[in-house]
């Protein structure tokens, strides 16, 4: 039976377009890269135009595929290989909030935690800046509390880990972008080497008081989970490691794969607690991480379903209620599910 002419190429027309789509994603990477990444400054023009030439070329110049994919892979592996080679340095004239870099000191079981967040706000950008010198007792610590924070991105939320001690006081932990003075956060410069990693320890009325009372755009939500005392501990010993590992190396902050909820999930994964584990999408897509532990049966719910429990999570209108109380995490914790009446 005779065919159309057309018919045999027009598979193969149809595979080269659709592969235009992530080689034209990848490019545009590689721009974003070179455009922000690329040391010293002035190298940044003559490289993109070096850059955009070459992609020019190859697509006017050889007729032979297999040369053009070659010569696009090479060049994108050189660029990658360039990229992630790139080190931190850990010194730079850094914003007030994150200008210290907290550290543990440990014999046995007393820990003294050094350089804990304690800011006195007036609003978000004024502050009287205090950090604090604390000892605690790891075998006193009774279990986590989870805030995760809701700032206007779909999916996305940011997460604030709270162990809670057998005295009855708090000790938040944030995972955050280390920004220098003057620099605001940008989630699209979070995708590339613009923030390093800063493994924060703060006193509630300080971390989450800021998000609840001075931000406008932030909603907090509070959830008990369900990690015993020996897992609670666990995972704090974890935190402290590698906040005193980063305080010598430095890390790269990432948006999706080094953020506030995708180190969580490779502690909790690491720790091998909670049946969590790296590879569940809502660990970069934070926004349904109280989802994910609710289906996964790690937080305290008092038998109600998940909509419902997430709506009596909800912290701001108390906090605010609480704010010049120095019993503040008493106070935001009262009648919620897995916090007693």
């Amino acid at each position: 039976m005779p065919t159309h002419p057309s018919a045999g190429p027009r598979p193969r027309r149809l595979l080269q377009k659709f592969a235009l789509v992530p080689l034209g994603l990848v490019s545009l990477w590689t721009v974003a890269a070179l455009w922000f990444d690329l040391q010293p400054r002035w190298l940044m023009i003559p490289c993109l135009l070096l850059y955009l030439g070459f992609i020019v070329f190859l697509l006017l110049g050889s007729r032979r595929g297999v040369w053009k994919a070659g010569g696009w892979m090479l060049m994108h592996a050189l660029i990658l290989t360039w990229w992630l080679n790139l080190k931190p340095t850990g010194s730079h004239d850094w914003a007030p909030d994150v200008a210290r870099l907290p550290w543990a000191e440990r014999v046995r079981d007393q820990v003294v935690l050094h350089e804990i967040r304690n800011f006195a706000y007036r609003t978000e950008s004024d502050y009287v800046p205090h950090w604090d010198t604390r000892t605690v007792d790891l075998g006193k610590i009774q279990g986590v509390d989870l805030f995760l924070i809701d700032w206007g991105v779909p999916l996305v939320a940011h997460c604030i880990v709270s162990f809670r001690f057998d005295d009855g006081t708090y000790l938040a932990t944030s995972i955050e972008a280390r920004r220098i003075k003057d620099e605001e956060y940008s989630t699209f410069r979070g995708f590339f080497r613009q923030y390093e990693v800063i493994y924060l320890l703060a006193d509630e009325h300080d971390v989450v008081r800021l998000r609840t009372n001075y931000r406008s755009h932030e909603e907090v939500s509070l959830y008990r989970t369900r990690l015993t005392p020996a897992d609670s501990r666990r995972l704090f010993e974890n935190y402290l490691g590698w906040m005193n590992h980063a305080r010598v190396q430095p890390e790269w902050y990432n948006a999706v794969t080094m953020n506030c909820g995708s180190a969580w999930i490779r502690l909790l994964d690491h720790a091998k607690i909670g049946g969590i584990t790296r590879w569940d999408w809502r660990g970069l897509l934070t926004g349904d991480g109280d989802k994910m532990l609710y289906e996964l049966g790690d937080l305290v719910t008092d038998g109600l379903p998940f909509a419902q429990l997430k709506r009596q999570a909800h912290l701001n209108p108390v906090a605010r209620a609480a704010d010049p109380d120095p019993d503040f995490s008493q106070r935001v914790r009262q009648g919620r599910a897995g916090f007693g009446r």
